[in-house]
Order: C-alpha cells, then sequence, then structure tokens
C-alpha cells in the first residue's frame, strides 16, 4: 500500500495544479486514469488568457492568477476580437460592454483579420488576451509534486474509494494508496467519484464543445492574427501552429466519456465561420471535441466537502481551467490548510462547495 497525505484524483490542469500546491503541506499522489496527462479537456483547450472572461467568481481568479502566468512565462500575445453581423446588435453590445472591449468599426476589424467579409457590422477589441502554454503549466505542475517527493502516476483508474478512520484507501486495480485527505479533479467525472467515497454530487454536468482544425486560407499567414470569437459566443475561430481553429462554440449535454467531434456539429462550426469570411471553408485537417464541465450556477466548486471535509472539490472549471488554475489551486491549499485565502470572501463563498448544498 502506498501512503500519501494527499490522494489527488486526475491528470489534467485542475488535479496537477492542485498538485502542485498542495505539495508544500504533504506528500501527493497523483492518479491519472489515461495513460498520459491532460488527456480530456486539458488537451483540448482553446488556451487562452482573456481576464475579463467568465462569471464573476471566474474574473476574480482570472485576475489573481494573472502574475502566476506572467512569472512562469506561459503567456504569450494573441488578442481578442468580437465581430457582430446583422441582426447580431445587442447581443454585439453587451459582449462588448461586459467584456470591456474597444468598440471597432467593421473596417478596423478587417485590419485585424483581412478575410472578414462585409457581413460584418461591428467589432469590439482587447488587445490584453494571451495565449497559454498549457503543456508547459501540466508538466511544470507534475514536476513540483515529485519535486516535494510526492508521485504522479498515469493508468491508475479508481475503482474503489473506502472510508477509513484514518482517511481514505483508494483502489486502482491491484494498486492500493491511503492518504488522510482526497482531493477530487476528475472533470466530468467528478460526481461519480464523489459517489464511490459515499460523498453527495454537486450536480456537475459535462458540455461538449467540438473544434476543427482547417488550412490556414491562401495568400495568409495567420500566426498574428488574433482569436475571434462570434457576439455571444456563437462561434470562435483562432491561429493554432500555422492553420486555423474553428469552432461552433456549443455547449452539448453529454455523458463523462472520451468525447468525440459529430460531424454535423462540425458542418456547422464550419458554415457559422463561413458567413462572416470571404474564404470557403476547405476540409478539415482534424477534428476532436473536449467535455467542459459545470456546476449548476457555473462557478468552480474548489474546497472541502461540507458534510466529508477530508474530501476536497477541485471540480467544475468548465472552460476556465488553464486561465484560473494559479489563484484556483492556492485557494484550494489555503482551505485545505486553513489560512484565510487572498479572495476576498464572498468570492470564496460563491466557489466554496458549501453554496451548492
Amino acid at each position: 500500500m502506498i501512503h500519501a497525505d494527499f490522494i489527488v484524483i486526475g491528470g489534467g490542469i485542475a488535479g496537477t495544479s492542485a498538485g502542485a500546491a498542495l505539495a508544500s503541506l504533504g506528500r501527493v499522489l497523483l492518479w491519472e486514469a489515461e495513460a498520459d496527462l491532460r488527456h480530456h479537456a486539458s488537451g483540448r483547450s482553446a488556451a487562452l488568457f482573456e481576464e475579463s472572461y467568465g462569471l464573476p467568481p471566474t474574473v476574480a481568479l482570472n485576475r489573481a492568477s494573472r502574475a502566476a502566468h506572467a512569472a512562469a512565462e506561459h503567456l504569450s500575445a494573441r488578442g481578442l476580437l468580437l465581430v457582430g453581423m446583422a441582426g447580431e446588435e445587442d447581443a454585439l453590445a453587451r459582449d462588448v460592454g461586459e467584456m470591456r472591449l474597444a468598440p471597432l468599426c467593421a473596417a478596423e476589424a478587417r485590419d485585424r483579420v483581412p478575410i472578414l467579409s462585409d457581413a460584418v457590422i461591428g467589432a469590439g477589441w482587447h488587445d490584453d488576451a494571451w495565449d497559454l502554454d498549457t503543456d508547459a503549466m501540466v508538466t511544470g505542475a507534475a514536476r513540483a509534486i515529485r519535486d516535494a517527493g510526492g508521485a504522479v502516476e498515469t493508468g491508475r483508474r479508481v475503482d474503489r474509494i473506502a472510508r477509513t478512520a484514518a482517511g481514505w484507501r483508494v483502489h486502482a486495480g491491484d494498486r492500493v494508496a491511503a492518504a488522510p485527505v482526497l482531493v477530487d479533479a476528475a472533470g466530468p467525472w467528478a460526481d461519480a467519484v464523489a459517489g464511490m467515497a459515499g460523498v453527495a454530487p454537486m450536480g456537475l454536468t459535462p458540455l461538449r464543445r467540438s473544434m476543427a482544425r482547417i488550412a490556414a486560407p491562401a495568400g495568409h499567414d495567420v500566426r498574428g492574427w488574433p482569436m475571434v470569437l462570434g457576439a455571444g459566443e456563437s462561434w470562435y475561430m483562432k491561429p493554432d501552429a500555422g492553420a486555423l481553429i474553428v469552432s461552433p462554440a456549443e455547449e452539448e449535454p453529454a455523458e463523462a466519456h472520451d468525447a468525440w467531434a459529430d460531424d454535423m456539429v462540425i458542418a456547422e462550426a464550419l458554415h457559422r465561420w463561413e458567413g462572416a469570411v470571404t474564404v470557403p471553408a476547405t476540409r478539415p485537417l482534424a477534428t476532436w471535441a473536449g467535455l467542459r464541465t459545470f456546476a449548476p450556477d457555473r462557478a468552480l466548486v474548489l474546497g472541502p466537502d461540507p458534510d466529508e471535509p477530508s474530501f476536497v472539490w477541485c471540480a467544475g472549471q468548465g472552460g476556465y481551467g488553464f486561465q484560473t488554475a494559479p489563484a484556483a489551486a492556492r485557494l484550494l491549499a489555503d482551505r485545505v490548510a486553513g489560512r484565510a485565502p487572498e479572495l476576498d470572501p464572498a468570492t470564496v463563498a460563491a466557489l466554496s462547495p458549501e453554496r451548492l448544498r
């Protein structure tokens, strides 16, 4: 049997960053079910840091995470362009106001992305939006766990959890681990993990989001283009390794599974994209999908369970896991250690599992 102070279930950005933050408090054992870290949603992220993106508790985490992202050199310049077409005037105005974007006319938007068509009637701009080095974030957090004397193990699919007098006993096949504290960072499977532990679920819902990578339009170097978001988050486009990622930004409820893209959803993504540009869509180079998991109020769930404090939630990241990770992990570690969090009490309460019971 392996003994640790903390067992973390889940090897995406939620689990690895939480484990790194907890490593100063004791020995961390992280188990990931798949053969590699960030196999699911964390490996399929649009990887953008936009401080004003999300509900107020998420924005508070974004702001508190910024310095850590910058210090670790995980940020590179990208920019965000929000575009609206005829009939989307209200959604465009609302998004520009809520996200504090600089209004642009259609011609100014085309200066930044020359393939935008005359169907675009207005835009909003924010140069303070950044690409995130998601691979460096996950591998760096895993390294921090190991450097502190902990362990990160892949291919450990948890199949049984038992409450003991000393804490928790967790089984993954023939591997058994014990620790006083169990951290649930299992993404779409977080409620199922809680069920194995005899802890009441949080009502988490996985929502599918699909993406296609298409070749850059002929004659265009897209590497310096911003991320382009349709008003009302109706679609998005982002440069990626010299090509473009296009998504319909759908939120389709799904069971927890290794998600894949539906051909009809990808066709809709390319249709929405074609409605805003002057070039036809080409056959996708690749397609994929990920599950973004939300609590009922769409805020993250961070901290000890109110009925079983030795069971700690790190769940409900939705599409905000990477950009919120530094502050979310610090908050979780503060709550486990009984320290006063750096975030204000209202934000801590808005992120606490207690709000959902």
